[in-house]
């Protein structure tokens, strides 16, 4: 696979009083399309009212529970990370209110390990007209943007973040955070 983030020269921060120093890997953010989303899922944009249901479509999987269908307020963090989450039991489908663009950080979804793969961490750029849905299990760190407050839909399970919250905490596990990279 091409990398697409070429990922600096990692920089220390600090040691945060736990021995090592944690080191801050950047992540060039490439714009959004559904070639290069594919490893992660889908990138849906408008269609024409009408047209019958096919592979351009949302394929989403909700049957293992009740499905939540929200709009959540977000307050600008920046574009550092040191977690990122999988949800193993449903797809999610995530967007912007607004036309307001977003980075999102992914790691595919690997069922032979517990672990992101940091080799295949990307960072997306994600433009206000069009949304993600992350496949079962996909990485995911985002929605990040740098100031101010975004609305975004948000459809998953009713108990998503009850029963289906898997973290991985980067500065704790393996000594680093991330910042993304417009």
């Amino acid at each position: 696979m091409t990398d697409l983030n070429q990922a600096a020269s990692p920089s220390v921060l600090s040691s945060e009083g736990h021995g090592d120093p944690i080191r801050i890997v950047e992540l060039r953010a490439v714009p959004v399309s559904s070639e290069l989303f594919a490893p992660y899922g889908q990138v849906i944009t408008a269609s024409p009212d009408g047209k019958p249901f096919d592979a351009t479509d949302a394929q989403v999987e909700l049957t293992a529970g009740v499905p939540r269908f929200y709009i959540m307020q977000i307050l600008a963090k920046g574009l550092m990370f040191d977690r990122i989450t999988r949800h193993d039991r449903c797809t999610q489908c995530l967007g912007s209110l607004r036309g307001k663009t977003w980075w999102i950080a992914v790691a595919p979804a690997n069922a032979a390990s517990r672990e992101p793969d940091h080799d295949r961490l990307r960072a997306f750029e994600v433009p206000g007209d069009c949304f993600l849905k992350l496949n079962r299990g996909t990485w995911h760190a985002g929605p990040y943007f740098e100031e101010g407050v975004i609305d975004f839909y948000n459809l998953e399970l009713s108990d998503t973040y009850v029963n289906d919250h898997f973290t991985h905490v980067f500065s704790s596990r393996d000594r680093c955070k991330f910042v993304i990279k417009p």
